[in-house]
């Protein structure tokens, strides 16, 4: 029997009807009558939900609704003969009291009982708002040369931070079985082609779907072909399309057809993964009918069979894998301590339910607190409702309880990550220029709030393996949250009146700002920080809004040109401009006007855009502090003939350009920015010469030049630059020499030279005996003994030789690591170093 048929249409409809006529005609059962009026009245929203969800249900819990289903049935027939039964006939109308009864206690075992946790588990998987990358993964397709000559692409979800430890007790039998279960579909069934893995946000899909990936037999059968993408609620589908076919058939990405996917149909087995698909138009977009290949699907939906042959439900933990895990997050172990309050752990572990998200982030909220604290933390998860009963806020109530132990400055950084789009990498770099503008902090405690947070597995941060070192470049690190915990940040952010919030933001990408915000723009908006995340806007496509209290605006699109908002010119308090496209190509701004007015401006971050001629004229920035210029093209801005960086950005101390691929020289101008203490210029591979008055820099500390594999010499003007004190050249392939000038940099502290394959001798000892206060170098084994010989004229020198692995940052996000070697251009790396003994 169909789940509509059971539940929608004449059953409860006519039993409402029935109990209605009873409580107003029948006083010996009108108790009873009013009594399942609620109970079925309470359910209504249930039915209503599973009539829409189109759950094919387990044939378990179709027996038990099938009885159910008679039950109500009968209930009509009671409720007939009640109305039936004249007031005068005492006897009979005791025996339908007593059947009342009796029903009314069926009805309520039944909403009571475990079937109700069976309906909504059922139906809530499609409705919360979570994810379950508890330890999250990155995917990076890598181009690589087979013994054949063709390329082929390469891509396999790895473990970021701290590899499987993180799982805890998640790693036992449940997963164990479930992996078991879908690599038999994936590779012993070649009628399946597409398969899932189904289950409630927060269940360990992804994690699920990892260990597959990385199973040593899986990888064999697909011959190391494993593309996983992360398709999320606003996909781009051309691109993702695009990815996935340049994949399939071996080659960058192509223009594809439905002809094209018949006629192509040769090569090894390969496997794409989609993760995070919310929709089933999108998932039909993105499964290709090629024969050599399989696609896994990975949704808290469960779509039909013609698109998905085959599913894998993933079920919640027992109760022995729940208290593992639980113990992992909160007391590094497997098991209860014996310090440790035994039933009140077990409450705790209770309360959640299974759900490995809330044991991680919750346990990992009590980690270290005094037992007064998680007696409170137990008190409050009693007061909400089952797991499995609660809508989307009841969950992130729960997890609200991680949030309210943080420190109030620590809370607020917490909350601001809602401002940016979800399954989309933060750069760290635009964290903690946010944070140090809004909350008062310096870039050392925003760095320890983001260890904090990442530490309580609010966030999880996608090392280098330089982050937190010394001079270490933020906008090489990243940051990602699973969208349960962004879900949180913005319902504690969304409280209130919307011209009162501290923060205005759009959960997610849409054609058009928020109705909200239009309805009550006649009013200023009082928000700290305000988040749009658009698709192309015009200048029709805005409407006025004023905002007097903004100091952070992040504007997110994804679109080849784009029209900056007009009410830029109302926000008079504006300290950080965020601008991220993130379209495929860079896009064009229009409307730069509005840039004139921002007296105030410290932080401008472009991210993939066109940037436009920068004047006096038209972006008089007099107190802009920090400027990152990040996969821009920037050859237009940089024209010497007009441009005066002195006069345009008389206060700028750092200047950040990485990954510009137009950038061939920088200009003369660039050495007259007098304020300028850090200028990074990074993976710019173009870049060929720097200015000869480079030494004008007078108060530059850090100088990063790393991976521009064209520079072939350092200005020797360079030894003038007497404040420096870090120098990072790593990745110059064809850097030829170290400058003698190097040696008058007597506040060097450490200089970062690996991968500068061209670099076999320095200059002499004497020439580099002034370096006094360098403390590290970090290069390769060619001068390594040239530098241990200065470590007998500068006593704090410590010299290491580079252990090189690979970590490939991309939009798709795969780390990698690979051998020590030889790599092309434009991979980026991450660095262990080892001091030689």
């Amino acid at each position: 029997m169909a789940l509509n048929e059971m539940f929608v249409g004449e059953i409860v409809t006519e039993l409402l009807k029935q109990l209605n006529a009873i409580s107003h005609k029948s006083c010996f059962c009108k108790s009873s009558a009013d009594n399942l009026i609620t109970s079925i009245q309470e359910l209504l929203p249930i039915i209503e939900e599973l009539k829409y969800s189109g759950v094919e249900l387990p044939a378990f819990r179709q027996s038990q609704l099938n009885r159910f289903s008679e039950t109500l049935r009968g209930g009509i027939e009671l409720a007939g003969k009640v109305l039936e039964s004249g007031r005068w006939n005492v006897y009979k109308n005791l025996q339908l009291v007593r059947k009342m009864e009796k029903l009314e206690k069926q009805v309520e075992r039944f909403i009571s009982g475990p079937m109700q946790a069976h309906l909504l588990a059922d139906v809530h998987h499609m409705r919360f708002e979570t994810m379950e990358r508890f330890n999250r993964l990155e995917q990076r397709l890598d181009s690589m040369k087979t013994g054949s000559g063709r390329w082929v692409e390469e891509a396999v979800k790895r473990m970021e931070v701290e590899g499987d430890s993180n799982l805890g007790g998640f790693s036992g039998i449940g997963l164990e079985l479930g992996k078991g279960k879908v690599k038999k579909m994936m590779i012993e069934r070649d009628d399946l082609n597409v398969v899932g893995i189904w289950g409630i946000g927060g269940s360990g899909k992804t994690t699920l779907a990892n260990e597959i990936c990385r199973d040593n037999q899986v990888q064999s059968y697909f011959n190391n072909r494993i593309l996983f993408l992360t398709v999320s609620q606003s996909p781009d589908l051309e691109q993702l399309r695009a990815k996935i076919w340049g994949f399939i058939t071996g080659n960058e990405p192509l223009n594809y057809t439905r002809k094209s996917q018949c006629e192509w149909g040769s090569g090894p087995q390969a496997l794409v993964v989609l993760d995070d698909v919310w929709s089933l138009p999108v998932l039909e977009q993105l499964i290709f009918r090629v024969p050599t290949y399989k696609t896994l699907v990975i949704s808290r939906f469960k779509f039909p069979r013609r698109v998905v042959n085959e599913v894998y439900e993933v079920e919640l933990l027992e109760e022995d894998e729940s208290m593992s895990l639980f113990c992992h997050s909160a007391f590094g172990q497997k098991s209860i301590p014996p310090t440790a309050n035994e039933t009140l752990v077990k409450q705790i572990v209770d309360e959640c339910k299974g759900l490995p998200l809330a044991l991680k982030v919750i346990g990992a909220s009590l980690q270290d607190q005094p037992e007064m604290y998680w007696i409170n933390a137990r008190k409050r998860l009693s007061r909400g409702e089952l797991i499995c009963e609660s809508h989307e806020n009841k969950l992130l109530d729960r997890m609200a309880i991680s949030v309210e132990c943080l420190k109030k400055k620590v809370k607020e950084c917490f909350m601001d990550l809602g401002s940016f789009p979800e399954d989309k990498k933060i750069p760290l770099d635009v964290l903690v220029n946010m944070w140090v503008e809004i909350h008062n902090i310096d870039e050392e405690e925003a760095f320890t709030i983001l260890l904090e947070l990442s530490d309580k597995n609010l966030l999880t941060l996608v090392k280098d393996a330089r982050a937190g070192e010394a001079y270490c470049s933020y906008h090489e690190i990243c940051v990602t949250q699973h969208d349960v915990l962004r879900d949180l940040a913005l319902h504690l952010s969304n409280q209130g009146e919307v011209n009162e919030r501290k923060r205005l933001l759009m959960p997610r990408r849409d054609t058009e700002l928020p109705r909200d915000w239009e309805k009550n723009a006649d009013q200023p908006f009082n928000a700290q920080i305000v988040s749009v995340h658009t698709g192309e806007m015009g200048e029709m496509d805005w409407f006025h809004m004023e905002f007097p209290k903004t100091e952070v605006l992040i504007l997110n699109f994804c679109s080849d040109k784009y029209f900056l908002p007009p009410f830029i010119d109302d926000m008079p308090k504006l300290r950080a401009l965020i601008v991220i496209n993130r379209g495929t190509t860079e896009a064009t701004l229009e409307n730069f006007s509005v840039f004139t007015n921002l007296a105030n401006l410290r932080s401008l971050w472009l991210e993939k855009v066109s940037v436009p001629q920068l004047s006096n004229a038209t972006v008089p920035l007099r107190n802009l502090r920090k400027l990152s210029m990040v996969l821009c093209k920037v050859s237009n801005s940089l024209d010497p003939a007009v441009l005066d960086l002195p006069q345009i950005f008389p206060h700028l101390s750092e200047l950040v350009i990485d990954h510009c691929d137009d950038l061939v020289k920088l200009p003369l101008s660039f050495c007259k920015v007098n304020s300028l203490q850090s200028l990074s210029l990074t993976n710019c591979h173009r870049l060929r010469e720097l200015p000869a008055d480079l030494g004008m820099l007078k108060k530059l500390q850090i100088l990063r030049l790393s991976a521009c594999p064209e520079l072939k010499m350092l200005p020797p003007s360079i030894g003038e630059l007497v404040r420096l004190k870090y120098l990072d050249i790593s990745e110059c392939v064809n850097l030829k020499c170290l400058p003698k000038e190097v040696g008058k940099l007597v506040s060097l502290e450490k200089i970062d030279m690996r991968d500068c394959l061209q670099i076999v001798n320095l200059p002499t000892t004497a020439a580099l005996s002034n370096l006094k206060s360098l403390q590290r170098v970090i290069c390769d084994d060619e001068v390594f003994g040239q530098w241990r010989n200065l470590e007998k004229t500068v006593p704090n020198l410590h010299v290491q030789i580079a252990e090189k692995w690979y970590n490939f940052f991309s939009p798709s996000g795969y780390n990698k690591k690979g051998p020590k070697g030889k790599r092309r251009h434009g991979q980026q790396r991450g660095w262990a170093a080892r001091k030689r003994r």
